[in-house]
């Protein structure tokens, strides 16, 4: 029989539409004012020219992604603060130890001792699923902190309260209280904190601030030397493993599953989403030595039964402590189901379930919270009319799922792909899993630092498409614009759809030039 649970044991207070188009003007200056942000991390100041050339012409964007503060002074702060995290090192530059960032949890008080935590690794779905799990822990009235990596749209997304990114304004104070002790690590360590460090003990901070029930913490990278392993979660999540960041975590899906099974503490409950067996068996062994509980997806949980729904797809769901019936879930794809089941899952062992108790979560209060999920740029709908569809998918695994996703959810009579990767991926990789969909590709550059040059993915393109199926467009909204004309060749009404891929930062950019249909 269902019930709800008991409030946490550790206890903790309850607590426009716009189809692009308009003036050229905003578009042609997108580039004289990223040119004008000299001193700034380059990445960073595409991010707000998209902002400040857009915002009037596509009106905000939509769902829960910040804007750019109204408050002029307020906007100057936050640019301020943007400009001092963009000089530290990027994420880009990484050093495998924990020792920086130990020293600032030190001389802040351990502040990620203040709450229990749910830590998230894994190659794909780490997001998706975080944010499956924050509401969940939401809908059961916990009060959450999330803290997620790479940000859509704006630096402030990466740390959430009850589910919200977290006000500019809250954020600015957060780094101001921070600031003092950074500056004392800096002056003590070899090399300064980096971006992401700094970020790192902002949410810890944050949370204890708060102070929150639970953190739902995403890692950045890998696992063991990821900054934010300075928590000690009671629930270790490893959403599928697969070939990515090989430079940095190994070139099979053995080595990187040792890095990420870095999370797992001592007497934690893993709960494994399905795994290569030799990834899994890491993981497990890694399990073994820590005294931690295990739940494998298709065994302990899992996905009994999915149906295509409209706005997303109905679902059955054994978790931990018995069957969850009639669960609607508006993203789409089979992977999404899956990340499903891990966070059900996940928040069941939060709660004791399949170890304490043997029962299941109230349904109610589960097919409220999945109804309620949103999950920016994954398969989200931003233009009709054609319909332009976003995914972040940047590697072969997510562009294989999306690929799946966007066929069984849409059914388009042709689609056209835009591809814009970061130069560091599996590019060949993540074209030839879109190439069985896309009858053409609109081939270009997202205006981020790290993106491909748009003549070597042409000519990658070519290989994998046949030149004929190729168009090279170097700026993102030409490109944009012609995949829209290649779409609308087939008329108004044949169904013909667009599909922007292949970075976050791609995704980020398409949405503030688009906004979306509401």
């Amino acid at each position: 029989m269902s019930e709800h649970p008991p409030q946490d044991p550790h206890d903790g207070p309850d607590d426009g539409t716009g189809e692009g188009g308009g003036p050229d003007e905003p578009l042609d200056r997108f580039e004289e004012i990223v040119d004008a942000e000299t001193e700034r991390d380059p990445d960073l100041a595409v991010i707000e020219a998209g902002s400040r050339t857009l915002r009037t012409q596509a009106g905000p964007p939509p769902g829960d992604l910040p804007t750019r503060p109204e408050d002029p002074e307020l906007d100057r702060e936050l640019r301020r603060v943007e400009a001092e995290l963009a000089g530290r090192w990027p994420e880009t530059r990484l050093e495998p130890s924990l020792k920086r960032i130990a020293a600032l949890m030190d001389v802040l008080g351990e502040p990620q001792r203040s709450y229990p935590a749910i830590h998230i690794t894994g190659t794909n779905g780490k997001t998706s699923t975080a944010r499956m799990i924050e509401a969940l822990l939401g809908a059961f009235e916990l009060r959450t902190g999330r803290y997620s990596s790479p940000h859509v749209q704006s630096v402030t997304e990466r740390i959430s309260l009850d589910g919200a990114p977290i006000p500019a304004e809250r954020f600015i104070e957060t780094y101001e209280d921070l600031r003092p002790y950074v500056e004392m690590v800096d002056a003590s360590s070899e090399h300064r904190l980096s971006f992401f460090e700094v970020l790192t003990g902002m949410a810890y901070a944050a949370f204890a601030d708060a102070p929150v029930d639970v953190a739902v913490v995403e890692v950045g990278m890998g696992g063991s030397w990821d900054a934010t392993n300075v928590i000690d979660a009671g629930v270790a999540v490893v959403t599928p493993i697969s070939l990515d960041h090989t430079d940095r975590l190994g070139s099979t899906p053995e080595e990187i599953a040792r890095e990420k099974s870095g999370i797992v503490k001592q007497g934690a409950t893993v709960v494994l989403a399905q795994q290569p067996v030799e990834a899994a068996s890491v993981i497990l062994r890694k399990a073994v030595e820590a005294d931690a509980a295990v739940a494998r997806e298709g065994l302990e949980f899992g996905v009994v039964s999915r149906e295509v729904a409209v706005g997303g797809q109905l679902l059955t769901l054994r978790g931990l402590g018995g069957e969850y019936p009639e669960v609607f879930l508006p993203l789409h794809g089979v992977h999404m189901a899956h990340n499903a089941a891990v966070a059900l899952a996940a928040a069941e062992a939060f709660f004791g379930i399949g170890s304490e108790h043997a029962r299941t979560l109230d349904i109610d209060t589960v097919r409220t919270a999945f109804a309620s999920v949103t999950s920016p740029g994954r398969l989200e709908v931003v233009r009709r009319s054609p319909t332009v569809v976003l995914d972040a998918a940047h590697n072969p695994a997510g562009a294989q799922a999306a690929a799946a996703a966007v066929t069984e959810a849409f059914g388009f009579s042709r689609l056209v792909g835009v591809v814009a990767p970061s130069a560091e991926k599996d590019v060949r990789g993540l074209l030839e899993a879109f190439e069985p969909i896309f009858a053409e590709v609109v081939v270009t550059r997202n205006a981020t630092t790290r993106a491909m040059d748009v003549d070597e993915l042409a000519a990658l393109a070519v290989e994998v498409f046949g030149e004929e199926r190729v168009q090279v467009e170097p700026r993102l909204d030409d490109a944009l614009e012609a995949a829209i004309t290649l779409a609308e060749e087939e008329g108004e009404y044949a169904g013909a759809g667009v599909l922007v891929t292949g970075s976050v930062f791609t995704v980020g950019e398409t949405r503030l030039l688009l906004g979306k249909d509401r």
